[in-house]
């Protein structure tokens, strides 16, 4: 900042600088002999901005005094002139018509004129210096002498209560004056005013002792500028020279009067200031000391990591949630798939009329004849899609029956908004990231962050050890799930609401009755092989059962559940207990439609063949062929279904006869039987839950016997340890299939395939295999019986030990005799048997 001159030598130049300058310490003056009140904003690059010779003080000769007005200028005047395309050594000339003193009535030099003619005391204004970033005014007034300085101040400020002058920019505060009593300190340092004062006591000449001034005496010096909130001394035991104290002040303009008035202040011996008396130097102090924020939240970490859990959730449902929402509307209504566009329908059938293009219908070929056998069922679901019944559609048959192809290409082939969700790579997928990002591809969820899963899961375990308490960063792959079939609902929703219009009757109903009333707007969720590897863990199911219902009980879409499993009814009743499901079971093809298949199968490639020469017709295959007789036997030992079918058509496409070509199924059956269920694992490398004896057991009677009976096999020795939970094991792995007998309860046992019937007769014809199987159940038998000798002998051992034996265990020794004996005689027969088994194992390869 600038330095005030004396009056003899600001005189003479006073008509020659009637300007004031701005920004960050650039000091605004005026003189006496600036008579008009107009100021002027101009650049001056050689200016007294730190004081006479740089000292950056104020000093005042005889018969002069220095006062301090504030309020003169806006505080924050320094931002308002960092304003673009412009230099804070430059200002812009705009200011002058909105800040200018002149013009706001704030000048400092104009009020003492006022107050000297009106309050009738000899003082005039010689030289303001207007301190910008302090929003004041320094003023050097010169008097006569006859009245002391404390007066005038005095009647300065009595002038300024009376008019309460107010400025335009800060009309709920005036102006106030005070005199300068220190030797003020005009730095132009980037140092702004705060509303704390830190004061240190400094000597007044080198080598002497300065006194810490105590609260009260603080209190005394400092209270007449304005409301104290808190006097902080420096602590007893710091070490820091000079000592110091902090002032702070109720509010900033208090503190900045404060500061200009008081700072360079001797305080004499009188006022407890010591001997040679003590300065105080005072300099504004920000209140917040550094890196608070970020000490605070390191020192809380219970409060700030559940908060920044909060924050994270928040933000990822108010961005990313639409976000998904939207790609799931578009994966759903195929709004960004090309092959759907009618500008690509329409070049692609142009350019397919200028060029043949050769189709291949192999996947589809046959189905017609399927299709028409299962008319009724296809009608039956459309017709349940029409109705209003808030309940499931299940579809349930054995794998390869053409569930997914008879809903999906036939029921719903005119459904233009439908969701396919297949549980098969969900429930296969290894680890929870795998999980969610297979879930989330099926329905078109994106953007997913599935890695994250497994960072907050670490990051809140490390935060748990810290603090002691879950922070909520890391989610569970229930609640993962729970956020993708909650957009998808969302989704389903608004495609439902999107299908309404103004012109419908019933556009005045809410939502929720308008689609109870239209339940042919609704989508379609179609869930394949629901239930497939149930006995893994059923969290996958769970969750999609009970978004499932939410979605039928809301109206917002109709569910249908492809299924091989046939005791679904247990998962999904814990989601809808109190509905009856819709159900069609598809079983295999009959004979008539199974060759009528493998037929328009066989046919299907010549409809693409070119055509012959000479005009001949085509001859298909159905016509030249002469080993087709062979398909009834076939068909017969192959049965009905869909996959065994094809598979056989197209081995007779290679050229082989159908006899040949069903024999060669029927081994490959076989061998897949072998490697599955007697010697293998399954699928998953894990652990059977069935031994192989338990295994061959139904395979040997099945194939001499088509159909069991449930309980007939459970009474066996061979599955007299958790029987059930085998049987329902083996037919989980499609070994056999259960068929329902009255009220539901398992009632027969059939094979899990028609060709596995065939399979199984020429397993039991392999004499080798039949009697390293049957040696195996018989060694086991043995084993059992032999356990049940050793438990009758140990029972009449502790019987005989008995004294006087009572008459009453002679009923008992009976039966375990009886039953020993019985149980040798098994031994032995067992014993007789396998030796032949033996035989034939030493003599056969």
């Amino acid at each position: 900042m600038s330095m005030l001159r004396s009056p003899n030598i600001e005189l003479l130049r006073a008509a020659r600088r009637s300007s004031w300058m701005g920004s960050h310490g650039v000091v605004l003056r005026t003189s006496v002999a600036a008579q008009q009140k107009h100021w002027t904003i101009r650049p001056r690059y050689v200016t007294l901005q730190a004081g006479e010779n740089k000292s950056g003080h104020i000093s005042a000769g005889p018969h002069e005094g220095i006062l301090f007005f504030d309020n003169v200028f806006p505080m924050r005047i320094h931002k308002i002139m960092s304003v673009p395309f412009t230099s804070h050594n430059k200002p812009p000339n705009f200011l002058n018509y909105f800040i200018s003193p002149g013009t706001t009535g704030t000048d400092p030099k104009g009020i003492i004129e006022k107050a000297s003619q009106k309050k009738n005391i000899s003082i005039q204004a010689s030289e303001t210096l207007l301190r910008l970033k302090e929003g004041g005014a320094f003023v050097k007034f010169t008097h006569d002498g006859s009245t002391p300085t404390s007066e005038i101040a005095k009647v300065m400020k009595e002038y300024l209560k009376e008019e309460r002058i107010k400025p335009w920019w800060n009309p709920f505060r005036r102006m106030h004056v005070n005199l300068v009593k220190g030797r003020p300190w005009v730095e132009d340092l980037y140092r702004y005013p705060t509303s704390r004062l830190k004061v240190e006591f400094i000597p007044s000449e080198p080598g002497q002792e300065a006194v810490e001034l105590s609260q009260e005496q603080l209190y005394a010096f400092f209270r007449p500028y304005g409301k104290l909130s808190d006097i902080i001394p420096q602590p007893f035991d710091s070490k820091i020279m000079p000592r110091y104290a902090y002032l702070d002040f109720a509010a900033s303009p208090r503190a900045i009067m404060a500061r200009n008035c008081m700072h360079g202040y001797l305080v004499s011996e009188a006022e407890g200031g010591g001997k040679a008396g003590t300065l105080l130097r005072l300099t504004y102090e920000q209140k917040i000391k550094p890196h608070w924020i970020r000490d605070w939240l390191m020192n809380h970490p219970r409060i700030v990591i559940p908060l920044l859990a909060a924050i994270i959730a928040t933000i990822t449902v108010a961005i990313f949630d639409p976000i998904r929402t939207f790609f799931i509307k578009a994966h759903i209504t195929r709004s960004l798939h090309i092959e759907d566009n009618k500008i690509y329908r329409w070049i692609k059938g142009y350019a397919t009329n200028l060029i043949r293009w050769r189709h291949h219908r192999d996947d589809d070929a046959g189905m017609e004849a399927v299709w028409e056998d299962q008319k009724a069922n296809i009608e039956q679901i459309q017709t349940w899609l029409m109705e209003t019944a808030d309940t499931f559609i299940i579809v349930q048959g054995p794998r390869g029956s053409g569930k997914r192809e008879l809903v999906v290409d036939q029921a719903l082939a005119h459904k233009k908004h439908k969701v396919i969700i297949d549980c098969k790579p969900i429930q296969e997928a290894r680890g929870d990231s795998a999980t969610i990002n297979a879930a989330a591809l099926e329905v078109g969820y994106r953007p997913v962050f599935s890695w994250m899963n497994s960072i907050s899961g670490m990051i809140d375990m490390a935060a748990q050890g810290a603090t002691g308490m879950k922070t909520g960063f890391s989610e569970t792959l229930d609640s993962q799930l729970a956020k993708i079939w909650n957009n998808t609902a969302t989704a389903l929703r608004q495609i439902a609401l999107d299908t309404r219009h103004k012109d419908d009757r019933d556009f005045h109903l809410g939502d929720d009755e308008w689609l109870e009333a239209h339940p042919e707007r609704r989508p379609v969720v179609v869930i394949d092989n629901f239930l497939h590897k149930s006995q893994e863990g059923g969290i996958v199911y769970d969750k999609i059962a009970e978004w499932a219902a939410r979605l039928t009980t809301a109206n917002i879409a109709h569910v249908i559940f492809l299924t091989n499993d046939v005791s679904f009814s247990k998962s999904l009743s814990k989601a809808l207990p109190d509905r009856v499901f819709r159900q069609i079971s598809l079983s295999d093809c009959t004979p008539e439609v199974a060759k009528k298949f493998v037929i328009t199968h066989l046919d299907a490639d010549v409809e693409d063949d070119p055509e012959p020469q000479g005009g001949s017709e085509k001859v298909v295959p159905s016509q030249s062929r002469t080993d087709l007789g062979e398909l009834d036997s076939c068909i017969d030992l192959l049965g009905g279904r869909l996959t065994d079918l094809e598979f056989l058509a197209r081995r007779i496409k290679t050229g082989e006869t159908p006899t040949k070509a069903v024999h060669e199924i029927i081994d490959q059956s076989a061998s897949e039987i072998l490697k599955m269920y007697i010697f293998g694992n399954d699928d998953d490398g894990s652990a059977r839950r069935w031994s192989s004896e338990q295994a061959w057991l139904l395979i040997k009677e099945l194939a001499e016997h088509e159909t069991l009976r449930y309980n007939e096999i459970l009474l066996s020795d061979t599955y007299k340890n958790s029987g059930e939970s085998v049987l329902r094991a083996l037919e989980q792995a499609e070994l056999i299939s259960v068929v329902a007998g009255p009220n539901g309860r398992p009632g027969s046992i059939r094979p899990g395939k028609p060709v596995y019937h065939s399979a199984f007769k020429r397993l039991v014809e392999d004499k080798v295999l039949r009697s390293k199987l049957d040696l195996a159940i018989y060694m086991d038998l043995i084993k059992i019986e032999n356990s049940t000798i050793d438990k009758c002998e140990s029972e009449l051992l502790l019987l005989s030990k008995l004294k006087n034996q009572p008459s009453q265990t002679t009923p008992r020794v009976q039966y375990l005799l009886a039953k020993m004996a019985k149980s040798q005689a098994n031994v032995e027969e067992y014993e007789g048997r396998s030796k032949g088994l033996k035989k034939v194992l030493g003599e056969e390869y």
